[in-house]
């Protein structure tokens, strides 16, 4: 809790720049119920800024394996559970952590109406990027792409209609194929080159790709247009 002043103040330094609120998976072993009220009395405190945009990033992380089953993996569920209620009440879109939780996300998205949002690195199997779609996402692409190997991925950002995928960096992380050792930090400004390995996998041009994924972020989070006029 003690980080939502901080995005929200880092977002103020930015030009067009945004911030979603939330409590992350790999965080809510050491989160309580306080911070529950908290998110959700920084949610309110929020939702008079432009620059608010959704709750996340939340979701559940069944790959560390520390984490995915018994008190940890219910523990992940229940915070899970509860932001989404939040989402649903505040009528906000979600930022999604997706490792290995695919259909048990969905699960809890089905309980409610179409919330909508981002499934973060997405790397899920057609049928799951469908059911997510269908749930109001688009899905996240960022470095994984870049790299020959990464076929799923790939065959999402061919496959999948355009309509449906967004541009990320993940910065400092998730570092795109041309950046090598000792130079692995991920940048925002890695997003542009990242677009043009997009277009050349879907035979388009970059700008056909920017138009369309900033066309999608703008769609899937509604408050994303506010924040980017926030500085005119």
């Amino acid at each position: 809790r003690a980080n939502f002043a901080v995005v929200r103040e880092l977002a103020g330094q930015v030009a067009g720049g945004a911030y979603a609120l939330g409590i992350h998976p790999l965080y809510v072993q050491r989160a309580d119920d306080a911070d529950l009220d908290a998110l959700r009395d920084a949610i309110r405190q929020s939702l008079g800024d432009p620059r608010f945009v959704a709750i996340g990033e939340i979701g559940l992380d069944f790959f560390v394996p520390e984490i995915a089953s018994g008190e940890p993996r219910a523990r992940q569920e229940r915070f899970y559970a509860a932001q989404l209620a939040m989402a649903a009440e505040f009528k906000l879109p979600v930022l999604l952590h997706v490792r290995k939780s695919q259909d048990i996300l969905l699960k809890y998205l089905r309980r409610h109406e179409r919330i909508g949002g981002i499934a973060h690195a997405f790397n899920g199997s057609a049928q799951q990027a469908q059911a997510f779609v269908e749930q109001g996402f688009a899905l996240g692409l960022g470095g994984a792409m870049t790299y020959e190997r990464a076929l799923q991925i790939r065959r999402h950002a061919t496959d999948v209609d355009l309509r449906h995928l967004v541009l990320e960096t993940d910065a400092p992380d998730i570092p795109p194929a041309w950046l090598h050792p000792p130079q692995r930090r991920n940048r925002p400004g890695e997003l542009a080159r990242i677009a043009q390995v997009l277009a050349g996998l879907r035979g388009i041009t970059p700008a056909q790709v920017a138009q369309a994924t900033t066309a999608n972020a703008l769609r899937v989070l509604p408050r994303l247009s506010a924040a980017i006029l926030a500085d005119d």
